[in-house]
């Protein structure tokens, strides 16, 4: 091949195919011709890059084959976040097919051939090192991600005020106005980046919105407009290392979010107090777990939603209550010691579990009624009641 004067024509027609081609995208590209013009810069900038690499490229007989990774230092990362690779590769075969249509006037005498094969090999490489450029953008990219869901998750465990909350969040596109349930379990181990994509994937498949955040050994997940919290982790457990995996109370906005994280690490933090619970499990069923390990919160939740909640619905619930617990859960028991027909019995205990959600006759939400009986006792003796400052 005479290199020589076929070195000298491309770099006489450099500027034109350069030209060429970027018209020849604004005619068969339409989303081309709606980039911003800095983006079309980039592209430009690209092109000519091309051109001079493959310049060196022949001059080297096309055994540096390292060299096409060159043509994208002109604008790496920024080409990838505003141009997907399918469109990179639309652009590549632009230019492709431009220079092809110009070979027999930049080729010297009876050399069109192997020009037209250098040509092809040497896109070949440019495909290669676009997909490179993805590559390291998308990795870039996911440890970004990465980060900054880790710093949502530790503003929310720590209670940050609700702008810093809505402010990160708007950096990984989650919308303010959706409901969010905070899920909390064991993370698989392994790097976060992985475990974090990992969640993502399976987040597209079940089209879900998710944020996540690899917080010491715990995976903890922000679950984005789900009506049916418990169904969807289920779907999820996979995602989570060994252990119990809790599912926070579900609240309106980032502003209330950190109740619901709270209350889910909370519970991951008791569960292991009760050796059969479900998987995943509510923060709720684990309130007297929960309260035992000292979260004020579980205990304020079982004195008002149990003992202050009996003592307002009436006093015969309450007596009721206490009457079911000092006979082992017996009913008849119960009928005898309150001189009442067993029917009225499983009437009130029916009333029970509608005002406070729990019922007697479960082993487990009696033994939370229990707890929160007791909590509110306490509470509310004047020997263990808080002076008011």
């Amino acid at each position: 091949m005479d290199l020589a004067t076929t070195i000298q024509n491309i770099e006489r027609s450099s500027s034109a195919l350069t030209t060429q081609s970027l018209t020849r995208m604004d005619e068969r590209l339409p989303w081309f011709r709606d980039l911003p013009a800095e983006q079309r810069s980039m592209v430009t900038l690209v092109a000519q890059a091309g051109v001079r690499q493959f310049l060196e490229w022949l001059r080297s007989s096309g055994d540096d084959l390292g060299t096409s990774d060159m043509v994208f230092e002109a604008a790496p990362l920024e080409l990838a976040r505003a141009i997907s690779l399918q469109h990179t590769v639309a652009l590549i075969q632009v230019v492709i097919d431009v220079v092809e249509e110009q070979v027999p006037q930049l080729a010297a005498d009876g050399e069109d051939d192997q020009l037209r094969e250098s040509v092809l090999r040497f896109s070949r490489e440019i495909a290669f090192a676009a997909a490179r450029v993805y590559a390291r953008a998308a990795e870039t990219r996911g440890a970004w991600d990465a980060r900054l869901q880790a710093m949502l998750v530790d503003a929310l465990l720590r209670g940050d005020n609700s702008d810093e909350l809505i402010s990160r969040a708007a950096a990984l596109g989650w919308s303010e106005t959706q409901t969010i349930t905070v899920v909390c379990g064991a993370t698989p181990g392994g790097e976060a980046t992985l475990v974090l994509h990992s969640v993502q994937r399976a987040a597209r498949r079940l089209g879900l919105d998710i944020l996540a955040g690899v917080h010491g050994a715990r995976l903890v997940l922000l679950l984005g407009g789900v009506k049916e919290p418990v169904e969807i982790v289920e779907k999820l457990t996979g995602q989570f290392g060994e252990g119990p995996i809790v599912v926070g109370p579900t609240v309106t906005g980032l502003a209330d979010a950190s109740a619901s994280a709270l209350a889910a690490v909370a519970g991951h933090r008791a569960a292991p107090a009760w050796p059969d619970a479900p998987r995943p499990v509510t923060a709720m069923q684990l309130l007297p777990e929960r309260a035992i390990a000292g979260d004020e919160a579980a205990r304020q939740g079982l004195r008002e939603g149990v003992f202050m909640t009996l003592r307002r619905a009436g006093g015969e619930l309450l007596e009721t209550m206490d009457a079911f617990i000092a006979s082992g859960g017996v009913l008849e028991g119960t009928a005898r010691e309150l001189y009442v027909h067993p029917n009225t019995v499983r009437y009130r205990l029916r009333r029970i579990q509608e005002v406070t959600g729990f019922s007697p006759t479960d082993p487990h939400e009696a033994f939370v009624l229990r707890v929160g009986l007791t909590i509110g006792r306490l509470e509310n003796s004047p020997a263990t009641r808080r002076p008011r400052s």
